[in-house]
């Protein structure tokens, strides 16, 4: 069940492989997410070290926030992937000039998840043949609509 998806991305990036990260987050960034005051476009994701983390994801904290804590809302956080998928990403993020970006959040047995994509960044004339052949598309679904 999607949460948060990152349309963005698939416009300015062609995706090569997903992999899915849980989320190392507090109480009230959980709350947040359920209420659907998350967002990620403008995030990305960074390795440092043998770790990935995710900067620039806001989650808007709810009014009924304790007290005693101060929420940062885009605060850095943590993803938890299996070490072979993080040596897997070192290395082409590295070698081979790929980004990694989110693509979207959801629920996996209750819990919150992200998926991060391989990506590789699109050029202009790229992004506008993109948007050439979905408008086509939506012209085809519409005559087609119009015949039946």
């Amino acid at each position: 069940m999607s949460i948060i998806d990152n349309r963005k991305a698939f416009h300015d990036y062609f995706i090569e492989d997903k992999y899915e990260a849980g989320l190392v987050l507090e109480g009230w960034e959980v709350k947040g997410i359920r209420a659907g005051r998350a967002n990620i476009k403008e995030a990305y994701v960074v390795i440092r070290g043998a770790e990935i983390f995710i900067v620039g994801m806001h989650i808007t904290p709810l009014e009924s926030t304790s007290t005693h804590i101060n929420p940062d809302p885009t605060r850095t956080r943590k993803l938890l992937l299996h070490a072979e998928e993080i040596a897997k990403l070192v290395g082409k993020v590295e070698r081979a000039g790929y980004a990694l970006v989110p693509l979207d959040l959801h629920y996996v047995k209750g819990r919150v998840k992200i998926s991060v994509g391989l990506a590789k960044g699109k050029k202009q004339f790229d992004k506008r043949e993109t948007e050439k052949e979905r408008d086509w598309d939506r012209e085809k679904a519409r005559l087609i609509r119009a015949k039946v």
